[in-house]
């Protein structure tokens, strides 16, 4: 085969490696993928649609010497480690302007770091983030680019090409310098994390009042065709079809209450306290994916502690409530990521340009929904909105479900049900609203027990106070 004749190479041929090559191949280009498991390269070839021009190889430098130069060379391999040492392997085979992506969902201070390693040999990098799962990866993902500039406009056709189109826009597009990419991929998964705590809330209000998995499959399906459209909602209403093949219960019941998680949603959650910026629903998720862990505890304070019977509400009046307690919560969570990204951006000097950000998250992504088309009308009105919630169109939205979300949340709190997502985004929304908060207390506090000083409202400067002296 003659050299130099791929235009994209792909190392890492699990399943999203090996779509995204079919994806980017079946919109014309030559593609060429490596890993070590001949298995694996034979898949990728066996699935190629016919007329396309795609091959697997099991030695690196093979695949190397056969793209085109300047290289574009993507990787999907797990974060950390792994990403470093097939940099290392990569190093002796490329030439100064080739090009290496991660594509994986590394964080983002180690691509500070390997951006400006292989700036320093004239290697240009980047950190993608990929979002779209499987099926994502093959018919069009979510892609959120960050890093080497020149890089992206090297890759921007095929990724364009691959991308996921909403109104024949590709949502793909640059999201800023350095590890701009990989945050803006954390960021998302938080909000991820925030709105599948959410739903599970909302899951367990409905449950908790005697309704059906057919009657919730179809609750979620109606859902998922007014407002509260997304991607989440609608797989939801699926997950309740599904019969288990071992039983006779539909599978959601006899799935282990242990929830698992990769690390993305609490680095949202952490690298937030270090900006700061306030994300709780993002952090409650956390935290309750954590407790769930605690089987065992939970099992014997279940038999310690009575359970609280739930009010007696008509059943369309409570699916009401839930419907319109979720609306609210998940705007709520797109809110406080948004706001992080925000304050991110200027922080950490990435030029983060949000109007794009919430225009690529339209389609292929996990966290697409019918609200995003509105945050890109806000971002429009003004690029520069530090949070969505005080833009006016939002603020209406968020104002018509408030009510609903009151009652939703005394009814759950009353039955004794976990809604802590549901009552952090209500939390946040009073303080955030609140021209003044309790925490001139905290300060006094701060100044009584530890000298900290506190300013006043009323003359400019730095206090302190011998507390206690009267």
């Amino acid at each position: 085969m003659a050299e130099n004749i791929f235009d994209f190479g792909m190392i890492g041929l699990g399943v999203m490696g090996r779509n995204f090559l079919l994806n980017m191949a079946d919109h014309g280009f030559s593609v060429i993928g490596f890993d070590k498991d001949a298995a694996k390269n034979s898949a990728l070839e066996g699935a190629a649609t016919p007329g396309t021009t795609v091959k697997g190889v099991s030695e690196l430098a093979e695949m190397i010497s056969l793209l085109k130069r300047p290289r574009n060379v993507m990787m999907l391999v797990p974060a950390g480690q792994p990403v470093d040492d097939v940099i290392a392997s990569l190093l002796p085979l490329l030439e100064k302007g080739d090009v290496i992506i991660d594509g994986g969902n590394s964080h983002y201070t180690d691509t500070l770091r390997r951006v400006k390693y292989l700036r320093e040999k004239e290697i240009h990098f980047m950190g993608i983030g990929v979002s779209g799962g499987e099926e994502g990866a093959r018919r069009g993902p979510s892609i959120m680019p960050g890093g080497d500039l020149l890089a992206y406009e090297n890759v921007r056709p095929m990724l364009e090409a691959v991308a996921a189109k909403v109104d024949g826009t590709p949502c793909v597009a640059y999201l800023g310098k350095e590890g701009a990419g990989h945050y803006v991929k954390m960021v998302h998964n938080g909000i991820e994390y925030a709105i599948m705590q959410l739903i599970s809330e909302s899951y367990a209000i409905l449950k908790a009042a005697g309704l059906s998995n057919q009657k919730i499959q179809d609750t979620f399906k109606t859902w998922n065709e007014g407002k509260l459209k997304s991607f989440l909602v609608e797989i939801t209403a699926d997950i309740f079809l599904q019969k288990d093949d071992k039983t006779d219960a539909y599978l959601v019941d006899v799935i282990s209450d242990k929830a698992g998680s990769k690390g993305t949603g609490k680095w949202t959650s952490q690298d937030s306290m270090e900006l700061p910026v306030a994300v709780p629903v993002i952090d409650t998720a956390v935290a309750m994916r954590t407790l769930s862990g605690y089987k065992d505890e939970r099992v014997q304070a279940a038999a310690l502690y009575t359970q609280a019977a739930a009010a007696d509400l008509p059943e369309q009046e409570l699916i009401d409530l839930v419907y319109d307690a979720l609306y609210f919560a998940t705007i709520l969570s797109y809110a406080q990521g948004l706001a992080m990204l925000f304050q991110a951006s200027k922080d950490l000097q990435m030029d983060i340009p949000l109007p794009e950000v919430v225009s690529v998250w339209r389609g292929g992504c996990i966290i697409r929904s019918s609200l995003l088309p509105v945050f890109v009308e806000a971002y429009k009105q003004n690029p520069e909105l530090s949070n969505i919630l005080l833009n006016q169109e939002v603020a209406a939205l968020v104002k018509s479900a408030e009510g609903k979300t009151r009652e939703l949340i005394a009814y759950a709190v009353k039955a004794g049900i976990p809604s802590a997502g549901l009552m952090s985004a209500l939390g946040y929304f009073d303080a955030y609203k609140s021209e003044r908060m309790p925490t001139n207390l905290i300060q006094a506090q701060r100044d009584y027990f530890g000298a900290h000083t506190y300013q006043r409202i009323d003359i400019p400067g730095t206090f302190h106070t011998e507390w206690g002296q009267q």
